[in-house]
């Protein structure tokens, strides 16, 4: 692999933490120098940070000199003094303060009171001047309430029998009956959001966890209910041309859009129009085309499922199956594979089978930052003895330890839970190496061992066994080595976990996608899994992780430019109408035909488009040739900048917003990575009264493009239930819809694949038989993948920071192994020039980027996407899976010229 080295997290490896760690380990004490060789310390200064953890009440020293972790004793010390909680802490806090424009606390419940360990404020954004003590006003502080809905019975009970609530103020609250019954009506959880965060995908706890949150999850909720406008004056002071220039940071932060508005030509000023005005310019524009086609109607997974459904019913009665959306860019191959293999274009696992799980394999998963919620799972296996392997080129935060948001006693002690007991780092690209290695070592040792392959599964449930077989006993030692840049001996340890599991699950992300070969990489998972029979029952199966809230549901309802002639039958029945049969254009084809001229009117359901795509300057030369560029969006974002020559902004209500209807305050669902099906309400004030829900928005576009529809728009918007009934028509699974997505989880959607039905040509489960891809790369060049940084949720940017992984106030960067940088004559932090050769030969360049030495393998190199995305060519997309290959780009990378 070569010389590895690369900045520490600056978070997760403290030289205290390693300490505390070390010394939990040792329930009877260990001696300086074992805790000092644990936590990779020098002996004198692991003697002085054991001396200052004792004084401050962390640890206890034994007569005989050894230290030990002390258990409980000194919990309210480390809670209410502990200054590594509020270290901890006090960024997230400043973050939600400067969102908000509020002052942000941090309440507990400590020995019966309730006390405010951290306040962050500003001079704009001062604290609450009480006449009281938070522990005398708990029944009449928004804070205090917050803290006692999360208590139990018994606990409540307990704070009011020694603080009666006072009437501190004329609108107080004084009746224990009627508090306690505003307590148990309000919603749950400190954010106002009933489920369904916008953010990532990662299911719901199952047992009531109210605090089952992450700072990403809070970011982008935060993001989303600033309090800074973007409203008519905004625009009237700043041309299309000068906004061009601002950066995309600059933009979003701007604030909330208010009100409609439209692209004027002549002063390059978007003005004010009315919803009524730009739903008829979207609707001539639709009407006046010659064919269907020539419009295409791009989804964000942020949609919830009825908009969803509406806008591809409009889509569809309009004649076209142009639907590209962002799972054409993430997870298109997991989808195509496992309905391949499997007959079903999803996971098959939930929560449970996690929580059950002997063996975890996570490949190509950076979870700290892209499903947090997913370390309370890996945490929990830990302490249950289970197996956990990451396998990433890079080693992530996340493949380390954690301390879980809503374990106090962990928080308060700055104590971690591991998170993984061995990591792999594969070249880039070279997953499938591993795991044909690990099924070819299986395969040799059920020579000797008859239990190391389920007979009896693979005879009764799959095909295409023996060609497999075949295929991984032909695959030499030395080539799988060659291909995964792992030894023979680190495939073998990966494959005796797997061997001496009894339950394995194998979860994967874009790592694993975003490649020539996903398809075939995500069909040898289904392999592995295959042959010990890991499908079909509990804590066992394949688990995608989806990145956004809801792109599984856009792709259950109806988002598919591919669909279906079941799907397209069953919506012609319960919605009809005649949907077009031919299949529309993705994402990447999306954009050839806006640049070719055959798409004209592009509407960008959420998202950002111009930034989210592949090869930047080709994306903005597409969006800028259309006659009409439509973005329904919350925020200002670069597609507002890159349009067509009309254009149009539309604003619309965020997750976290009430949605007011003519029948009442409205829900929306959404689906999970683990197909759970569950409402979403949103609890906030609109942040302006000119917004509309996005169901309303499509009602609106559709109601003028199809004049002569008999399609029930505005009915469906006056009660989003008459949406989910048609939909529970149409829809596979979504039978009853209404009543079970009101049950306290809600539902999951059928896999028939979890019960061991298969809906493929054999119906059997099928192995495939593909051969390895060479992913070496050639003399002189590396493999660069893009991805995001922690302080970053898909395009959009919170900061310049990637804390897990050192860096500060810096993203022009690339990371890359140091001996491939001597090699090249870089320094540490040198400035460098990169060029990416396509398949068809044409050069992609970014100059003046620093390079940061890494823990990364030889041959390999990362960045953040969306600088980097203008390296991946729009002709660089999978043959298997048409996904642009953003995490396999062909560079050169040299010193800076100049």
């Amino acid at each position: 692999m070569g010389d590895r080295a690369g900045p520490e997290p600056t978070v997760s490896v403290r030289q205290d933490l390693r300490l505390l760690e070390a010394a939990g380990a040792h329930r009877d004490g260990a001696s300086v120098r074992q805790l000092a060789q644990e936590a990779e310390l020098p002996e004198p200064t692991a003697r002085r940070l054991l001396h200052e953890l004792t004084r401050d009440g962390y640890l206890h020293e034994l007569d005989d000199g050894a230290f030990t972790l002390r258990e409980r004793a000194p919990l309210r010390h480390a809670v209410v003094d502990g200054q590594a909680l509020r270290e901890h802490v006090r960024p997230l806090l400043a973050s939600l303060r400067d969102s908000l424009s509020a002052a942000a606390y941090l309440p507990l419940y400590d020995e019966g009171e309730i006390r405010v360990l951290e306040i962050v404020d500003s001079p704009h954004a001062p604290r609450v001047d009480l006449w009281v003590g938070f522990h005398e006003a708990g029944h009449a502080t928004a804070l205090g309430k917050s803290v006692l809905r999360e208590l139990d019975e018994e606990a409540r009970a307990g704070y009011l029998s020694r603080h009666s609530p006072a009437g501190l103020t004329p609108r107080t609250i004084t009746s224990r009956e009627e508090l306690l019954r505003q307590l148990d009506s309000a919603p749950a959880g400190p954010l106002s959001l009933d489920r369904g965060c916008p953010g990532c995908a990662w299911p719901d706890d199952t047992k009531g966890l109210h605090l089952d949150i992450c700072e990403n999850g809070i970011k982008h909720v935060t993001w989303e209910m600033t309090r800074k406008r973007v409203g008519r004056d905004f625009f009237a002071a700043h041309s299309v041309t000068e906004l061009s220039g601002w950066s995309d940071y600059d933009l979003e932060n701007q604030g909330r859009l208010t009100e409609p508005m439209a692209y004027d030509p002549a002063s390059d000023h978007y003005v004010p129009i009315s919803w009524k005005d730009a739903f008829e310019v979207v609707g001539a524009a639709l009407r006046g085309l010659d064919s269907p086609h020539r419009a295409a109607y791009y989804t964000s997974g942020r949609l919830g499922n009825e908009a969803t459904f509406l806008y591809q019913l409009m889509a569809r009665e309009l004649g076209t199956n142009n639907l590209p959306d962002c799972s054409n860019m993430c997870h298109e191959a997991s989808g195509r594979a496992l309905q391949a293999s499997l007959g079903t274009g999803k996971g098959t696992v939930d929560l449970k089978d996690w929580e059950s799980a002997d063996a975890l394999f996570i490949l190509g998963v950076n979870a700290a930052s892209n499903a947090p919620r997913m370390l309370t799972a890996l945490a929990e296996a830990d302490r249950r003895g289970a197996q956990i392997v990451h396998v990433n080129p890079l080693v992530e935060a996340a493949a380390t330890r954690t301390i879980v948001p809503h374990d106090f006693t962990d928080m308060a002690l700055f104590r971690a839970t591991r998170t993984s007991t061995l990591n792999l780092q594969p070249r880039i690209g070279g997953d499938m190496a591993l795991l044909r290695g690990m099924a070819k070592a299986v395969l040799e040792r059920s020579a000797s061992d008859p239990k190391a392959l389920d007979v009896t599964f693979i005879e009764r449930h799959t095909t295409g066994f023996e060609e497999y077989r075949a295929l991984c006993e032909a695959t030499t030692w030395e080539e799988l080595e060659h291909q995964s840049g792992l030894s023979r001996a680190d495939i073998l340890r990966a494959a005796q976990v797997y061997g001496e599991a009894d339950r394995s699950i194998v979860s994967w992300c874009l790592g694993l996608t975003q490649h020539e070969h996903g398809v075939d990489t995500v069909r040898e998972i289904v392999n592995l899994l295959l042959l010990r029979g890991n499908l079909g029952r509990e804590g066992a199966g394949p688990s995608p992780v989806r990145g956004h809230s809801n792109v599984q549901g856009n792709r259950t309802c109806g988002i598919d430019h591919r669909p279906t002639d079941a799907f397209l039958d069953r919506l012609a029945e319960a919605c009809r109408i005649d949907p077009p049969r031919e299949h529309g254009l993705d994402t990447v084809r999306t954009i050839q035909a806006m640049r070719d001229g055959e798409v004209t009117v592009f509407v960008g359901m959420g998202g950002n488009f111009a930034l989210a795509a592949p090869d930047t300057p080709a994306t903005y030369a597409a969006l800028r040739s259309c006659d009409l560029t439509v973005q329904v969006s919350t925020k200002l974002n670069r597609s507002h900048v890159v349009h067509g020559r009309a254009a149009l902004i539309l604003p619309c209500l965020g997750r976290t917003e009430k949605d007011h209807q003519r029948k009442g305050v409205q829900s929306t669902s959404v689906e999970d990575s683990m197909s759970m099906v569950h409402l979403s309400v949103g609890m906030k004030r609109p942040a302006s009264p000119h917004l509309l829900s996005e169901p309303a928005i499509v009602a609106g576009m559709a109601r003028a493009a199809l004049p002569d529809s008999e399609t029930p728009w505005d009915w469906y918007i006056e009660d989003y239930d008459r949406i989910r009934d048609t939909m529970a028509e149409a829809l596979d699974g979504f039978e009853d819809f209404n009543r079970r997505v009101r049950l306290p989880l809600g539902f999951r959607i059928k896999q028939p694949a979890r019960e061991l039905v298969f809906l493929t040509p054999s119906g059997r489960a099928e192995f495939s038989a593909a051969a390895l891809p060479d992913v070496v790369p050639g003399a002189g060049t590396l493999a660069l993948g893009t991805m995001r940084s922690h302080d970053q949720w898909n395009t959009t940017v919170y900061s310049d920071n990637d804390r897990y992984r050192g860096i500060k106030n810096l993203r022009t960067l690339v990371f890359m192994n140091r001996a491939d940088m001597r090699e090249r004559g870089i320094p540490d932090l040198g400035p460098v020039d990169i060029t990416s050769t396509a398949k068809d030969g044409s050069e992609r360049f970014l100059n003046g980027y620093t390079a940061i030495p890494y823990d990364i393998p030889r041959g390999c190199a990362a960045g953040y996407m969306p600088e980097m995305n203008v390296l991946c060519a729009l002709g660089d997309y999978s043959t298997q899976s048409d996904q642009p290959i953003m995490k396999h780009v062909k560079v050169t990378i040299v010193p800076a010229a100049g």
